[in-house]
């Protein structure tokens, strides 16, 4: 985690209602509940103006949206630059989750500790960790990976957009489907080229 130290100033409300999309800002880095004692650049998610009493909306540049009243002291508040401020701490660059589903041939304990091993390597021993480790066996098939909507008329011809073709179906676990539609898992067909050659 890399922080660098911004002369900043806190904003009131009403400072803050004068705002646009465009103007950078600083609001807690907090994340999913994990208390950070830092501030990450962010901005508004709708102009301040648009302020009705509620709280104002910030997104950071990690994609994490906040709530903030920027009155209240108990909260981190929002600061903008200000050479005559205070000094804050901002948080300019952080690591990447990744939520990895690795299929191994004939996986065993041996392969995944070579895998873990090697990942190590690579990053460093004090940075990749093992979070949550499913081991699932995986059938030698694969499926091929619809969406449909969730309404609308069934029938012959129903709408039906193609997501994946060919792909295992462990990894459609880790899927999600578009708002509106659902999944229709089939077993994997080849694509017949019927096309007329001369």
């Amino acid at each position: 985690m890399n922080t660098e130290k911004v002369a900043a100033r806190r904003l009131t409300a009403e400072e803050v209602a004068e705002l646009g999309l465009q103007d950078s800002i600083f609001v807690s880095a907090e994340t999913d509940g994990l208390p950070l004692d830092c501030y990450a650049p962010a901005f508004l998610t709708g102009p301040g103006s648009n302020f009705e009493g509620g709280s104002f909306t910030a997104r950071t540049i990690f994609g994490e949206e906040i709530h903030v009243l920027p009155d209240n002291a108990e909260e981190g508040g929002i600061w903008v630059a200000d050479e005559t401020g205070e000094e804050i701490e901002v948080l300019q660059s952080a690591g990447v989750l990744l939520n990895l589903a690795l299929f191994v041939p004939n996986g065993n304990k041996e392969s995944l500790e070579a895998l873990y091993a090697a990942a190590r390597d690579a990053f460093g021993a004090g940075i990749v960790q093992r979070w949550n480790e499913e081991v699932v066996e995986v059938p030698d098939v694969k499926v091929d990976l619809y969406e449909e909507p969730t309404r609308g008329r069934k029938s012959a011809s129903q709408n039906r957009d193609r997501r994946a073709l060919d792909i295992y179906p462990t990894r459609v676990r880790f899927l999600e489907p578009s708002d509106g539609w659902k999944f229709v898992v089939e077993p994997h067909k080849e694509v017949v080229d019927e096309t007329p050659t001369i």
